[in-house]
């Protein structure tokens, strides 16, 4: 039997983006509350009947957490243009060594109805 479990959180964080739509907006600073959610997927452990304990999930998402929430996403060094394709592929990267069972990474703007899903 496999298990998929979850930990959501957020963050505050401000960024700029050079695009084409929207271009003169999104050129200059501005912020969004950003919404993130990790996936794990395994096998129960036998003994402690979980994937892994949220506890240790939600303590790596912390140390995570501090990198980018109240920060300029331009300058959080590897995670290239702030886009949230590239949101994802960081937290995903960030988490991977010490969440070994992560399997996908959604994060998303809920005020403005974008989101984005990035999966092993």
């Amino acid at each position: 039997m496999r298990c998929e479990i979850s930990q959501t959180f957020y963050f505050d964080a401000a960024h700029t983006l050079k695009r084409e739509l929207e271009a003169e907006a999104s050129r200059r600073i501005h912020g969004h509350t950003y919404n993130a959610e990790v996936f794990l997927t395994g096998q129960p452990d036998p003994h402690t009947g979980m994937v892994m304990d949220l506890g240790l999930v939600r303590s790596e998402i912390e140390l995570l957490r501090q990198q980018l929430d109240h920060h300029l996403l331009d300058e959080v060094a590897g995670l290239g243009p702030p886009t949230l394709e590239n949101l994802c592929r960081y937290i995903f990267q960030q988490l991977q060594p010490r969440l070994p069972a992560l399997s996908s990474v959604r994060v998303w703007r809920a005020s403005i109805g974008d989101g984005c899903r990035l999966s092993k």
